[in-house]
This record gives structure tokens, sequence and C-alpha cells, in this order.
């Protein structure tokens, strides 16, 4: 998100009438972001920002506005990526109001720094215990845990997969969070687990709802004995995959490509996995 500061326009008519952020979201909403489960965040964060605002009714959101709203996400132990995502849905919010004269003047929003935390993925052994588990409370979930691990595949763009998505053993997710599809091969077991069983829905995962499936997974998790690892999450298996192609020798562009990041400084944080590459640097610097 870009620094971003305007303020009132002299050739600007002031607004005729202030507006709440719930108004502002209520009237723009469905032009910024198209139907998905990344604009039902989005609604869900600017939910919340009006909420802090108790409804407050504004001609121009100023700088002190930002900055409580970001000390109020802040003692709610929100995380600098939360407040990032949160605030940049509400700039995009306002610089639309702002364009189509609803406000007269804006703050300046700055990027809040992210530092990265350990990224958690999965040994095969974790793995197997944790699968078991799983499978032992749904052949689907079992099928659909699978396939994540080995594509690398977001929950969501698993579960929006259909049956002409899965072609000459591969797939292709059209529906992914930077909009640009991407398509990947499948490895056997992942082959299998989108095989079209009798009287199938639509596509091989579409049948699953998300909350049912987080439930399942937190089940599992306790019943192997982690219950107490917060971080192990199901995007952790998204994270697992990444794992294994870096420290199996495959190198970071074409894990970029595989994963469909936007940016290889994303895909980046899995290369501190790659130190085995470094051995082959020793030979070459030793003196014989």
């Amino acid at each position: 998100m870009r620094s971003l500061a305007l303020a009132p326009r002299e050739d600007q008519a002031p607004p005729v009438e202030d507006f709440t952020i719930g108004e502002l979201a209520h009237r723009y909403s469905d032009l910024l972001w198209e139907p998905g489960r990344h604009s039902d965040n989005v609604r869900s964060f600017l939910g919340e920002i009006d909420e802090i605002f108790a409804g407050k009714r504004f001609t121009a959101f100023d700088q002190q506005m930002l900055d409580s709203l970001i000390g109020t996400l802040r003692r709610r132990h929100n995380s600098n990526a939360t407040i990032n995502r949160k605030t940049a849905a509400l700039s995009k919010l306002l610089r639309k109001a702002y364009k189509m004269g609803d406000v007269c003047g804006l703050p300046e929003f700055k990027r809040q720094k992210e530092v990265q935390g350990r990224i958690r993925f999965l040994e095969c052994d974790e793995e197997d215990r944790l699968f078991a588990a799983i499978r032992s409370q749904s052949e689907e979930y079992y099928r659909l845990c699978v396939f994540l691990v080995d594509t690398g595949a977001r929950l969501g763009e698993a579960i929006g997969l259909r049956w002409g998505d899965i072609h000459d053993g591969r797939v292709t997710f059209w529906l992914t969070k930077s909009g640009r599809s991407r398509s990947v091969p499948l490895t056997s077991r992942a082959l299998e687990a989108v095989s079209r069983p009798a009287g199938a829905a639509c596509g091989p995962f579409s049948g699953i709802g998300q909350a049912r499936f987080r439930q399942a997974w937190h089940e599992a998790k306790a019943q192997v004995g982690l219950a107490r690892d917060k971080e192990l999450v199901p995007h952790c298996l998204r994270h697992t995959c990444a794992s294994r192609l870096v420290r199996g020798g495959i190198d970071i562009r074409r894990v970029q490509m595989w994963l469909g990041h936007q940016t290889l400084q994303m895909t980046m944080r899995y290369a501190h996995l790659a130190t085995h590459d470094l051995d082959m640097c020793v030979p070459v610097l030793e003196r014989r």
C-alpha cells in the first residue's frame, strides 16, 4: 500500500452530506471488489472499522481518525500484517469516495512494518498422523488434504475447482487470490484424490464447507496431540508443499510459478530451507 495523503481540493465543492464507513461500503463495495472470498473478507474488515467508529459521520477522514483506528486495532491484538490488510481496504474505499466527491480529504496511509514469522510446515511423520486422524472422520476431507499438500493450492482454490479444470494429469486454478490462473501437474496420489466418484457434485471438493472442514482439522489436531500448536492451520499444507519443493532442490522461480505468487519476494520466505544447496560451494572454495 503506497503512502497517500489527499488534502481537500480547492476545485472540489464540499460534500453535500456526510457519511459513515458502513454507508460508503454499501455504496461502493460491489464496484470495487468482485464477489468471492476476498470481497467477503473486505466487507468484514470494513464492518469492523465502522463498528470501531460507532457509526461516526464525516466529510473528511483525517489523520487523527486513522491514527485512532490503528491504535484500536493494536489494542485488539491485530498484527501489523492484519492492520495493513484492513487499512488497505479502507484506503481503497476512501479513494473511491474522494473521487466521487463524497469525501473532501484523506490522511496519509503508511504501510506498517511486517515481521516475517516462523513458517509452519509438516514433516512426513506429522502428515501421516494428522491425515490418518482426518481420514477417520471423513474420506472426503482426507482427499482434500492430500490434494492441498501435493499441489500447494489454497483452500478456497481447491473447493472452487470444477471437473473441467482437471485434464491430462494437470489442474488449472482459475479462481485465485492474485486473479491470475495457473496450472500445475498432479502427483499420482493427488490425481487419485480428484478421481470422479459416482454421483459427484460439480467439482471434486465443491460439497465441502470451509467451516466444517476447519472444525474437523482442529479435532484431528487434538487427536494426535497437536491441539496447542496454534500455527498448525490448514494453510500449513500450502507451506508444506513449498518447503518440500525448495528442500528438494527446485529453484525458487519455479516454486513461485507453482504457488502462483505475484512477486518473487513472497516465495523467498522459503529460500532459507535450501541451505543444503550451499554444500556444492565448498569443493569450489577448497584449496588443494
